[in-house]
């Protein structure tokens, strides 16, 4: 597979000054996902890393980003308006790296809620979708639903990517969840999947994880108009 890597920085937000990402676009990529980061990893984590690769096998290229916080080294997360600014820097930036690529906005965990929440705050310009992988709806041991109360506000598709043994989005809550939102989201469950996506070896199929959920997010983006 040939494709190109970029590493460049683009401005989070003016107060916080400029972040890191990294653009991977191969040859024949027609759509661009605007990935994020989880809150205690980067843009460099294995998880990452392995989301682009396996997308870039299948043509859709990723943008991966850090957020401020995470940019310094980590330590305590920023706002959320600063983390919903961020958000929507890094969707005008990759917009601009590659103009001719339909955009898609999205992250594992913590950053995909962030994404949604920018998007139900006001439309993301360019943005066709949101993809979430591993949805956080809920910590650990603190069932709810609250999380997902702005997921009515959201207008564009959402595509759910999530395991059957995520303990920060058991099922009995999620399912539901996604029902009520309607023809917006799809949920994709990845069988015996944790939050970050390792897997049990009575897992159903031995497709590996990751190129699962490429082969979902590549069949559903052809569903978008």
């Amino acid at each position: 597979m040939n494709y190109q890597t970029i590493e460049s920085k683009f401005i989070a937000t003016p107060e916080k000054g400029e972040v890191s990402s990294i653009l991977i676009r191969p040859d024949d990529a027609k759509w661009l996902l605007v990935l994020g980061h989880g809150s205690g990893t980067n843009m460099r984590s294995a998880t990452l890393q392995t989301i682009a690769e396996r997308l870039a096998d299948i043509d859709i290229a990723t943008f991966r980003y850090q957020f401020p916080y995470m940019e310094r080294g980590g330590g305590g997360r920023e706002s959320q308006a600063v983390a919903l600014a961020t958000v929507r820097s890094a969707a005008a930036a990759a917009h601009e790296a590659a103009s001719d690529l339909a955009i898609l906005v999205g992250g594992h965990s913590y950053s995909g809620r962030m994404s949604s929440h920018t998007a139900a705050e006001a439309p993301i310009e360019h943005v066709r979708g949101l993809v979430f992988f591993a949805f956080p709806l809920h910590p650990s041991g603190k069932e709810g639903t609250e999380r997902a109360e702005h997921l009515a506000d959201v207008k564009i598709p959402m595509l759910f990517l999530s395991g059957t043994r995520d303990k920060l989005a058991v099922l009995d809550l999620l399912e539901p969840v996604c029902e009520k939102l309607g023809d917006k989201a799809t949920l994709h469950l990845l069988d015996t999947a944790d939050h970050g996506f390792k897997v049990l070896k009575r897992r159903k199929t031995e497709e590996d994880v990751f190129v699962e959920m490429a082969r979902v997010l590549s069949e559903w983006v052809e569903t978008l108009n």
